[in-house]
């Protein structure tokens, strides 16, 4: 008898967790950073930042604990961080958020992506609407939740979906749209007729509007643009952000969503089951960096950008074709004049060959669409700058 149930082994199995044996599947991302400990190259796989975030939030974390903040929160999260949530979202947006009924703190934007996916998800007859490549969780998500995927490609150079496209995906059957903006992994800003598209199908076809926008404050070429705040928008969106892509705290796993109060308590009712709380001392910290002055928030921006601009002028002397992101991350080049053109195997080698880790965009889509994408390699730059001119030295040099 397998040890596995046979449901959860069919359902992970479908959403590539499970490998030919039943045994759980090593991600690429593990397999990756494996290869840099071995190899000691520099790993530009995982989005992980190599420096901490500003000093203050660190020591409001030190006080939480030192002060006692070390048991469980509220369910909700801690009041002081849903009020510093809303207080975050009417300054930089000007949406209205109720604290007491309209936020939860979350382990993570995963958590409360996944949370938000068990409890909006009825049937199998649901489907999910997601732009591809996506974030590798999402797959698992939807097929955890048990409903189907429907994906809309995003092709390069600009990464901007065809919208006939997305109207023929989006139908009565659309649960859910999930919109991951700026875009993971391939550093895309959707533009506002995409965003009004969306928001047109989702009311056509009365879906829900689920994002995920951790990436918030990372964006090169002007503010940000939550779709809540797009007309009609607000009612049927759920939110989602965090504080580890911000605040260089990708460890902590604060998140948090907000949107109308009977959904985000259907949400609330999937989520004390799973973690529960979580983060007790890091709430406070969190709280305190959504209070940060306006130059932070630019600071961090302006610096990731030159760090792009560092890797990506190397990854061009190297001979990649690199397609600039407009906020995240990750800067994703095509490795195929390179001898490229099978973007995993050409990420397997590059640690020996160049002493870089990279990632290959076939990670992010679905099996029978990977050949559309077998070339692109995407790389962090959410390193130190030493770092990423060492990269950029070895790659040229290779």
């Amino acid at each position: 008898m397998s040890v596995i149930p046979g449901a959860w082994q069919r359902t992970a199995a479908g959403a590539g967790l499970l490998s030919a044996d039943g045994t759980v599947a090593p991600t690429i991302f593990a397999e990756m950073s494996a290869a840099a400990a071995r190899t000691g190259a520099i790993n530009l796989g995982q989005g992980f930042p190599d420096e901490d975030g500003p000093a203050e939030v660190l020591e409001a974390a030190r006080a939480a604990i030192a002060s006692g903040a070390n048991q469980y929160p509220p369910g909700r999260g801690l009041p002081d961080l849903l009020t510093a949530i809303s207080e975050h979202q009417r300054r930089f947006y000007g949406l209205e958020v109720d604290p007491d009924t309209e936020v939860i703190v979350t382990a993570g934007a995963t958590e409360a992506l996944t949370a938000t996916l068990l409890a909006l998800i009825d049937g199998p007859d649901d489907e999910v609407v997601v732009f591809e490549p996506y974030y590798d969780s999402y797959a698992a998500a939807v097929a955890l939740a048990g409903a189907r995927l429907r994906t809309v490609p995003l092709r390069a150079p600009d990464f901007q979906p065809d919208l006939a496209q997305l109207a023929a995906t989006v139908t009565d059957r659309t649960r859910l749209i999930l919109v991951n903006d700026p875009h993971n992994p391939t550093g895309a800003v959707f533009g506002p007729e995409v965003l009004a598209e969306i928001v047109r199908l989702a009311e056509l076809h009365d879906a829900v509007i689920v994002t995920d926008e951790v990436y918030e404050h990372l964006t090169f070429d002007g503010p940000h643009t939550p779709i809540a705040t797009l007309p009609g928008a607000a009612e049927r969106t759920l939110t989602i952000s965090s504080a580890g892509k911000t605040f260089s705290a990708t460890g902590w796993k604060i998140g948090w969503v907000h949107g109308p109060a009977a959904l985000i308590t259907a949400v609330l009712t999937v989520k004390q089951y799973l973690t529960y709380v979580n983060g007790s001392p890091f709430q406070p910290a969190v709280a305190r960096g959504l209070r940060l002055d306006d130059a932070f928030f630019r600071d961090a921006t302006t610096t990731l950008a030159h760090k792009h601009e560092i890797l990506g002028d190397g990854l061009r002397a190297a001979g990649f074709v690199v397609h600039a992101p407009r906020g995240g991350y990750f800067t994703v080049a095509d490795a195929s004049a390179l001898g490229g053109s099978d973007a995993a195997a050409f990420c397997r080698t590059l640690p020996e060959r160049a002493g870089v880790v990279a990632i290959p965009l076939t990670a992010f889509v679905s099996a029978e669409h990977r050949a559309d994408y077998a070339g692109l390699v995407r790389f962090a730059a959410c390193k130190r700058t030493e770092v990423l001119e060492e990269a950029a030295r070895r790659l040229a040099s290779a």
